[in-house]
């Protein structure tokens, strides 16, 4: 809520009223134009001050924004509720960690051998751009609007989607040359795809001589502090850590407005939990939801997102266990009918919460249940650190985007760690 000063006079609140009732039907007639809706929507958050492009006056730099008075208000809205729903009523340890982070940590985790995307330059302008939005977007853009297409083309176009990620260098640079796909802005031709490291590279202190960046992420810094964080919590297992803070991503072509930016607020929560039990004592609490879901299996044989009671997939997983255990069926039977049906679904009830937990923050939001999805990473997109990942997904006028991640990092970061600290 805004709180003014003083109070407006009547007419004033009039006036006022009739410009954003005006503005909403504007916008309600545009809303079957995604492209259209888009831009008068950017272009009325920015006339009224909820972000604008950092440092106008100067030109702007892509992927920096500042929020205005009613953006600011939103932001700390949505953040207070956060840390209502989740830090305050799980009981979770909150901590605040600094956004510039020595090497050392950062090579420990992997993210300076691995957090890189591939890019391309225009070869006589020097642009930047990320390979594979390139041949992403010339697949889509064909597949939307050349009725030309023969059907081995279409599959074809449709199998480079399905296996983007896990394209080589090589590979993608094949595909740019063989599609003679060039810069956007300029038509000139592109350099072969090349790894860029994502992160903000820095120097702490005048020497020189320490290497730091600034974070990607906020995990780190809960990772690091386990140790003390376990001591806290009495050496007890489970126990959950929560951070709100900046990061930092160096993108190579920043776009889609706020959605994919330089420097972001994250809210991160690590939830540390026996591997030999991944139970959870509230998950009756939310095994009742159904909502969209979007298992790996469905999206490699074409199928789109159904609605599933989120205790089902959960337990189905453990039927399947029981079933053989108990030689109540045929074996082959179990596995054909119960295990291969339930690939890709909550491996575990740790996990099922969260991403109910989530389901309901996003809704009590004010998310509209039919434009959200819950969708498992597919093997060639799990981050490096990853072992299963779900993401919550909005439908808006750019597509189905991700807004949370929910991971199962089993003890990757725990593990890599423990073996580089200096302090034990």
């Amino acid at each position: 809520r805004a709180i003014a000063a003083k109070p407006h006079p009547p007419q004033t609140l009039a006036a006022a009223a009739a410009g954003a009732t005006s503005t909403t039907r504007k916008l309600a007639a545009m809303a079957g134009n995604r492209e259209a809706f888009r831009v008068a929507v950017g272009n009325t958050l920015e006339r009224r001050l909820f972000y604008v492009p950092s440092f106008k006056i100067y030109g702007g730099v892509a992927g920096l924004y500042d929020y205005g008075p009613p953006g600011c208000a939103v932001k700390a809205n949505v953040l207070a509720f956060w840390r209502q729903h989740f830090v305050l009523e799980e009981g979770m340890l909150e901590v605040d960690c600094p956004c510039v982070t020595p090497e050392v940590v950062l090579k420990a985790s992997g993210h300076v051998e691995k957090f890189t995307d591939l890019m391309v330059k225009d070869e006589k302008t020097g642009s930047c751009y990320r390979a594979d939005h390139l041949l992403k977007d010339f697949c889509k853009e064909k597949l939307e609007n050349d009725n030309t297409l023969s059907p081995q083309k279409e599959e074809e176009l449709n199998h480079i989607l399905a296996v983007l990620d896990d394209l080589s260098a090589e590979q993608l640079g094949a595909k740019i040359k063989e599609y003679g796909i060039a810069a956007p802005d300029t038509k000139n031709p592109l350099s072969d795809p090349y790894p860029f490291n994502l992160m903000f590279q820095t120097s702490i202190g005048p020497s020189g001589l320490s290497t730091g960046y600034m974070r990607p992420e906020t995990a780190q810094g809960i990772f690091v502090n386990f140790k003390d964080l376990y001591y806290y919590n009495g050496n007890k297992l489970p126990f959950a850590a929560a951070q709100i803070g900046q990061a930092f991503r160096n993108e190579i072509s920043p776009r889609q407005g706020l959605l994919r930016v330089r420097e972001f607020t994250l809210a991160e929560i690590e939830h540390f939990v026996d591997p030999e039990d991944k139970s959870h004592p509230k998950f009756s609490d939310v095994s009742d939801l159904e909502f969209l879901m979007f298992p790996r299996e469905d999206q490699l044989t074409g199928r789109s997102a159904t609605r599933v009671r989120l205790g089902e997939a959960v337990s189905e997983v453990l039927f399947c266990i029981l079933l053989v255990l108990s030689n109540s069926t045929n074996f082959d039977v179990c596995l054909s009918n119960t295990c291969c049906n339930r690939q890709g679904t909550v491996n575990n009830e740790t996990l099922g919460f969260f991403i109910g937990r989530v389901y309901l923050f996003l809704t009590q939001l004010g998310i509209d249940k039919d434009r959200l999805r819950f969708r498992q990473h597919l093997p060639n997109e799990m981050a490096h650190y990853a072992a299963d990942c779900w993401d919550a997904e909005i439908e808006c006028s750019y597509g189905w985007i991700e807004c949370v991640g929910i991971a199962d990092r089993s003890a990757y970061d725990l593990r890599a760690h423990s073996v580089c600290i200096i302090i034990r």
